[in-house]
């Protein structure tokens, strides 16, 4: 699978709490540069986990119920986007249901700054909705007229966040208009003393906000509207571990895990990735990913193990989402899919080539930057056993290319063609739920989508990827199915990262000797696949 299912767990809000902690308390050693090297492979533990339906259920009818929290955008009338130039109204339709994959109370109405100036229904619809409105999300206004009516109309609203607008709309948080550029002890002279804590905070939220925005992916644009909401309405259950615990992180690590931090610390390495994510944003999962990439070891593997999973140190908890529900494919070549036949669409390629899929494009957007990506799905030696192996490329902080390579558990789920996977990675076990969402009679292309969390690290994800025999995008009359295929998913095209599948050179493919590939499923020779 795509680099979303590799490392997840790793850079995670909670492992940069744990990191932060760390580094204040014990940073007192020297630090010296050394070259990253591959982290050595070894067997990973499986840990079963419930259907996510099941497990969401169960915790939702137990939450009393809350008023919504209301949330109006306005954008600027056919305004692009930097998400392949598709508008902003449609980035922001599109995040007002993604909202809801996080709870159905949070309600995002979106408005065309056009309705200001055409003064018709749709403003004077706009005018009502501001007038409940908890937060206002204003991107891409630069109207003049749009502008003057957006300040004399939000003053009564206590959180407005300004994004790629006239630089005379301002940011308004908890009340307090936050000046973007305001620093240090200006903040007591403009706020006054006794206001200056809150606006300090006030000013990091938006400083946070606008690194989330700049990335300029779904998932951040989403990120920054629950971070309003987390800080100024009410707790986001998903962003928990942006919550401090304290002291208490830091006396369960060295009680339970002296060994591990001080062999940790000890090794260049892996002080070398403390020190690396200390300096990460921690909503910057690209950063994160990387500096774990670049500095794995064995001693920072066994660190994790310790703190995270056998301690839970964070004192963290996430479930694998349940939302979207993604159907799964129900036919191949006419006939009624079947376990078997699902497993060999897994397997794909591999025995025509040398691997099953190589990632053509992903939704997320931390992973999919890592070029030349392999899957390799197959059946193990033990009866019943199947196994899936991505090999992938990284480039590390020094600027050299290495390959990694990962081992997901993989079980049937309770219908054909959804899967339950499980990884022990850099110390901490991730559990996923694969759905094989359509593939083409002739495998030139197929689209898996996943749900999965790591639990101890506090992370759950969504996310997908489209595969081909060869990593290039299927041919344009294939194009409506793939889109069809996305639809179910509630992923649009302009959410896919591109991978690059240049220069791949010698990757570390190869599956253990006694493993079987296909029992039902005929691959054709990949030589006479039509053009």
């Amino acid at each position: 699978m795509s680099l979303n299912l590799q490392l997840k767990n790793v850079e995670t809000f909670g492992f940069k709490c744990f990191y932060n902690a760390l580094s204040l308390h014990a940073f007192t050693l020297p630090f010296h540069p050394h070259t990253s090297f591959s982290f050595p492979s070894r067997p990973h533990t499986h840990t079963r986990f419930r259907p996510p339906t099941t497990v969401f259920s169960a915790v939702k009818a137990e939450q009393p119920l809350v008023p919504p929290v209301r949330m109006v955008a306005v954008v600027g009338h056919g305004t692009a986007s930097p998400l392949k130039s598709v508008s902003w109204e449609q980035v922001m339709l599109h995040t007002a249901k993604r909202l809801k994959w996080v709870d159905e109370g949070y309600e995002l109405v979106v408005f065309t700054d056009e309705c200001i100036v055409s003064s018709g229904q749709m403003f004077t619809r706009l005018q009502k909705e501001l007038q409940n409105a908890d937060i206002m999300v204003i991107v891409a206004v630069t109207n003049k007229e749009s502008v003057e009516w957006i300040n004399n109309s939000s003053k009564t609203i206590k959180n407005v966040i300004c994004l790629d607008s006239s630089s005379d709309l301002k940011n308004r948080l908890g009340g307090y208009d936050v000046p973007s550029e305001v620093r240090g002890s200006i903040f007591g002279n403009f706020f006054g003393t006794s206001q200056s804590d809150k606006a300090k905070e006030s000013y990091e939220v938006v400083q946070t906000i606008s690194e989330a925005w700049d990335r300029h992916n779904s998932d951040d644009i989403r990120f920054c509207l629950l971070l309003v909401i987390n800080a100024y309405i009410r707790p986001v259950p998903v962003l928990n571990n942006l919550r401090a615990k304290g002291f208490s992180t830091l006396n369960c690590m060295l009680r339970n895990c002296g060994r591990q931090v001080l062999n940790c610390l000890l090794d260049a390495n892996c002080r070398k990735a403390l020190q690396c994510l200390n300096r990460c944003s921690p909503v910057d999962q690209v950063c994160n990913y990387r500096c774990i990439a670049s500095y794995e070891s064995a001693n920072l593997e066994a660190f994790s193990l310790c703190v995270l999973q056998k301690n839970n140190c964070l004192e963290l908890e996430a479930e694998v989402p349940d939302q979207p529900y993604v159907p799964p494919l129900i036919k191949f070549r006419g006939q009624d899919l079947n376990y078997e036949m699902a497993e060999d669409l897994f397997v794909g390629w591999l025995g025509s080539l040398q691997w099953s899929w190589r990632v053509v494009a992903g939704q997320n957007p931390a992973y999919d930057q890592f070029p030349c990506q392999y899957q390799l799905f197959y059946r193990g030696k033990a009866k019943g056993s199947f196994w899936y192996e991505p090999v992938f490329q990284v480039k590390t902080l020094e600027g050299q290319m290495v390959w990694r390579r990962r081992k997901y558990r993989v079980r049937r789920g309770k219908v054909p063609g959804t899967f339950y996977f499980s990884v022990l990675d850099n110390g901490v076990v991730s559990n996923e739920f694969w759905t094989i969402v359509d593939v083409a009679d002739d495998l030139s292309w197929g689209l898996f989508h996943y749900h999965g969390a790591a639990r101890v690290a506090g992370q759950s994800y969504t996310g997908a990827v489209l595969v081909s025999p060869d990593g290039t995008f299927p041919s344009d009359r294939q194009r409506t199915k793939i889109v069809a295929a996305l639809d179910k998913c509630e992923i649009k095209e302009w959410e896919l990262y591109n991978v690059d599948n240049c220069s791949c050179i010698d990757p570390p493919l190869g599956i253990p000797e006694g493993s079987s590939l296909h029992t039902t499923v005929q691959i054709q020779d990949p030589k006479q696949m039509p053009v």
